[in-house]
């Protein structure tokens, strides 16, 4: 079974919203769900500090022994900084994806746009539903 934290956002696409200390920044990555269907990550392609998205956007890719996918934003912001310890050790997505395995810190355009989110119970019924 899948680890989804209660306190945090998801989209339909298995990423998920994580707040920060700083106001308007959030850490943005992949649900335990979707590292797991992707297997073991050999790769991450990440954006610079001060790219901008918008809401839904490809951001970047992730890279599996078994396949290659789009990482989307969930909301509109710029880059406030990639994980750059991504670089040297992709597999941190499988280890520990809501912790040290986190993919761009975002400074959201809306803040309230986090609220439109699935929340734990939503994503927890979406994953049901496969």
């Amino acid at each position: 079974m899948a680890n989804i934290p209660k306190d945090l956002r998801y989209t339909p696409e298995h990423e998920y919203l994580k707040p920060t200390a700083q106001a308007g920044v959030v850490q943005i990555g992949i649900t335990d769900y979707a590292q797991g269907e992707l297997g073991d990550v050999v790769y991450v392609d990440l954006p610079k500090p001060g790219a901008k998205f918008g809401k839904m956007q490809v951001f970047g890719t992730i890279e599996a022994v078994k396949a290659v996918s789009e990482l989307f934003c969930p909301v509109a912001g710029e880059v406030v900084a990639p994980n750059a310890a991504l670089e040297q050790d992709p597999a941190l997505v499988n280890r520990d994806p809501y912790g040290e395995g986190w993919m761009i810190k975002l400074k959201m355009d809306k803040p309230a746009d986090a609220a439109g989110l699935l929340d734990a119970a939503a994503y927890q019924k979406q994953l049901e539903g496969k």
